[in-house]
């Protein structure tokens, strides 16, 4: 029985009960009728506050009682915030946190809303009904970090030849876990993969074999022989009854779609589903959402009430399994059963967060998004609302845009009414220069968090012991020696390098060149490139090897005793690599005398890098304590994946401490700051001259033809050269978009004040960069203000 209605019968009830004058768009959508809808809610429109006064609203004009709603979200941040919400409101309302009503016969019995996160609900399907397919109830979920031990562990047992893929752990680690990912959120079984490979490399093997097709077919053969280590690892998972999330989230979607009664179970127990940040779904997640929400009919013939809220234009997780495909075709896939009616879309339009001259900036990087996506709106200001700043610098070269923010943020930190570092956001398109811009600001006293692992690797102190874990697990980790011998500790010159770089290339017997052993200086940037290509892994040269044995070259006094003291080092070091991880690490971090030099200044930089390396030491020991046959190749393929695509979570939410928040903009979403500096928005840095992996040339890569989402997704014309070369071109396209949508979070992160930077010469370009398409879009939106913005620009080279 629903309770009573109270005091809430229309919308102006609503808004007195809560305190709150919503709009009209939100009105709309609070009160939109049991049947399935989408709320379209654009950047800083209140969404979480529309979601918990619909339940509000439900509630307490007698629709539902708060026992029958189901809320979802991603993370249990969002579902800690919403479901604090929900009951707050429902207790303004007369629903107490004790029971569903006042005219309740049971009051002391607890009826409240269920939140969870995605994960968690499939968590209590499989709890309650998942022997209906076979899956037992001891099965235990693993950390992400765990996936990379037992990635390695698995491939440490492999048998079979393996002719194709690498010898490098921590590059096949790394794929076998991408393609286990996208196998299961894509419900596709290795079977399948591997029929579609065999069909497939013929019809690529028929085709005139030009460099890009040899790639592919490379690819396909790589692919089979990583499947093969897939196999392994789910074998392994198997046999140790475990499972990781993206095991859990199919083994729900398959109990979902094969067993209809827990379908009808879960409509019988919700008749309310509010399902947030749905533009960040999986294929899986919303194929089982559909098997139990859709095309169910209730007495007025209407389907059921699943509300989808999210946002098109902020649809940033593609590279980790989300399809912004869900929010786009919800209509199709939650339908209104009545054939004269259709689902609806509201749109949240009018922003709550920022200063209106944010939302220009915003609406002019979004507007080819708003095209695409049907409901999507342009932002729009509160009519109270201030102008705020906006900032746009281009500077000449890198290290002027360093000395840019390092102005800038304490100058933004002075100017505030109460100045708190913390309300100062610096987001970065990935961590590339993240290092460099926490020296920068470290060192005119400004207190700097880097969020999350990703961020710490790239700092100077963290990336040395890195690197050093890397020589040590690989002789042939040519890039990592190069970063060491380069670097402040051992500064060794470039000449010298090139020389070392070359007597690599010797010992190999692949160096047909002249005697190097005379005083010519060679050509420095041609041999470092020599010396660290990659090469066939049977016949790779290693910088190493010519470390320990540097030969008779004219090298320079100091370069050749460091080597040698660097060799000496090393070899000590690799005594102690069977030992377990964090002592290992600790090892590493004392013989390199890394702390004693940092614990010997008092210097601001100085004790930010000191958190900086007991942060990373905190990382190591969560990684290292979950299994205690954890192993350096794991933790270094963890390392590889946190650095390609950030997706940690232990160090993925900024502290309360009162620091400058350092992030990439993919961790920035759902946060804000009332400044936040946004640099590096260059051509070829954001959006990025690589794009993501394409499966005819990325392994790990599930091929698009068995995705879910391949509606929505480039498709290869012809298997020919000109077929791949309209791919690539088809996918550097898709890939603008979705850079697109990042750029659009990152500047609707402020409050008040946005300071764009971007600059002509990186450190190691030879051609200029300059303003990317976002960045122009900044500039654009500025020159439309009339009065005059505040815009520096450096001359074009």
């Amino acid at each position: 029985m629903a309770p009573q209605a109270l005091a809430v019968i229309e919308p102006a009830d609503l808004r007195r009960l809560m305190g709150i004058d919503f709009s009209a768009e939100q009105l709309a959508a609070i009160t939109a009728p049991l049947r399935p809808g989408v709320i379209v809610a654009g950047a800083g429109t209140g969404k979480t506050t529309v979601m918990a006064a619909r339940v509000v609203w439900l509630v307490a004009t007698g629709r539902v009682r708060p026992d029958q709603v189901l809320g979802l979200t991603f993370t249990n941040k969002a579902a800690a915030e919403l479901s604090r919400r929900v009951r707050e409101y429902l207790a303004v309302a007369g629903f107490g946190r004790r029971g569903a009503s006042p005219a309740d016969d049971n009051p002391d019995e607890l009826a409240e809303p269920t939140v969870l996160t995605y994960h968690a609900y499939a968590a209590r399907l499989l709890a309650e009904h998942g022997l209906r397919i076979g899956h037992e109830p001891d099965t235990r979920l693993i950390a992400d970090a765990s996936r990379f031990q037992l990635a390695a562990r698995a491939i440490r047992r492999h048998r079979d030849p393996v002719n194709h893929l690498s010898t490098w752990l921590a590059t096949s680690v790394s794929g076998l876990l991408a393609l286990d990912a996208q196998l299961a959120e894509h419900l596709v079984s290795p079977d399948e993969l591997r029929r579609f490979q065999q069909d497939e490399a013929p019809l690529w093997l028929q085709t005139r074999q030009t460099t890009e097709v040899a790639k592919t077919v490379a690819t396909l053969a790589k692919r089979d022989e990583l499947l093969a280590f897939v196999e392994g690892y789910r074998r392994v998972k198997a046999d140790l009854s475990l499972m990781d999330f993206s095991d859990q989230m199919s083994r729900a979607a398959v109990l979902a779609t094969s067993c209809p009664e827990v379908g009808s179970s879960e409509r019988d127990r919700f008749r309310v589903v509010l399902l947030d940040e749905y533009q960040d779904t999986s294929v899986a997640q919303a194929r089982l959402l559909r098997a139990l929400f859709s095309d169910a009919v209730d007495a007025e013939g209407r389907g059921h009430a699943v509300t989808a809220v999210g946002d098109p234009c902020q649809a940033i997780y593609g590279w980790r399994g989300a399809s912004v495909r869900n929010i786009d075709a919800f209509p199709v896939d939650f339908p209104v059963v009545d054939a004269s009616d259709a689902t609806v879309r509201y749109p949240l339009s009018i922003n709550r967060r920022s200063c209106s001259r944010i939302i220009d900036v915003a609406n002019a990087v979004a507007r080819p998004l708003y095209s695409v996506h049907t409901g999507s709106r342009p932002l729009r200001a509160r009519s109270t609302v201030e102008a705020g700043v906006v900032r746009a610098a281009v500077l000449e070269t890198f290290f002027d845009e360093l000395d840019f923010l390092s102005t800038e943020v304490p100058q933004a930190h002075r100017s505030m009414a109460r100045p708190r570092w913390s309300s100062i956001g610096v987001l970065v398109r990935d961590n590339t220069m993240a290092g460099a811009v926490h020296e920068a600001l470290t060192a005119v006293g400004v207190p700097v968090e880097v969020v999350g692992l990703s961020g710490l690797l790239t700092t100077p102190e963290v990336a040395e012991v890195v690197a050093t874990l890397d020589v040590l697990h690989d002789v042939t980790a040519n890039a990592s020696l190069l970063a060491l011998l380069s670097g402040p500790r051992w500064a060794v010159g470039v000449r010298d390098l090139a020389l070392l770089g070359r007597r690599a290339r010797r010992l190999a017997g692949s160096d047909d060149l002249a005697s190097i052993d005379t005083g010519d200086a060679p050509d420095v940037a041609a041999e470092l490139d020599r010396a660290v290509a990659g090469v066939d892994s049977a016949d790779v040269v290693s910088l190493l090897e010519a470390l320990d044995n540097p030969g008779g070259a004219a090298y320079s006094d100091e370069a050749r005793a460091r080597f040698a003291e660097l060799s000496a080092e090393l070899r000590d070091l690799r005594r102690y690599v069977g030992e377990p991880l964090l002592d290992l690490v600790r090892r590493v971090i004392d013989v390199t005398g890394i702390d004693v030099e940092l614990a010997s200044s008092g210097s601001a930089v100085a004790a930010a890098r000191r958190d900086n390396l007991a942060s990373f030491l905190d990382a190591v020991a969560a990684f290292a304590g979950i299994d205690n046959d954890a192993s350096l190749p794991g933790l270094l393929a963890y390392f590889e994946a946190e650095e390609e695509y950030g997706q940690g979570l232990s160090l993925a939410l900024p502290t309360e401490a009162d620091s400058v928040k350092l992030l990439t903009v993919h961790r920035a979403k759902g946060l804000e700051w009332d400044v936040v500096f946004l640099p590096g928005v260059c051509a070829k840095v954001f959006p990025p001259s690589r794009g993501r992996g394409r499966w005819p040339t990325a392994m790990e890569q599930l091929p698009t033809p068995l995705r879910g989402d391949r509606l929505d997704l480039p498709s290869i014309p012809e298997r020919s050269n000109a077929g791949l070369k309209s791919y690539v071109a088809s996918c550097r396209e898709h890939d603008l978009f979705e850079e697109r949508r990042l750029a659009y979070v990152a500047v609707t992160r402020p409050r008040q004040q946005l300071v764009v930077s971007c600059h002509w010469w990186g450190p190691e370009q030879k051609q200029p960069r300059g303003p990317s398409v976002f960045m122009q879009s900044v500039i654009d939106a500025m020159a439309g203000w009339g009065a005059s913005p505040e815009i520096q620009v450096a001359e074009p080279p």
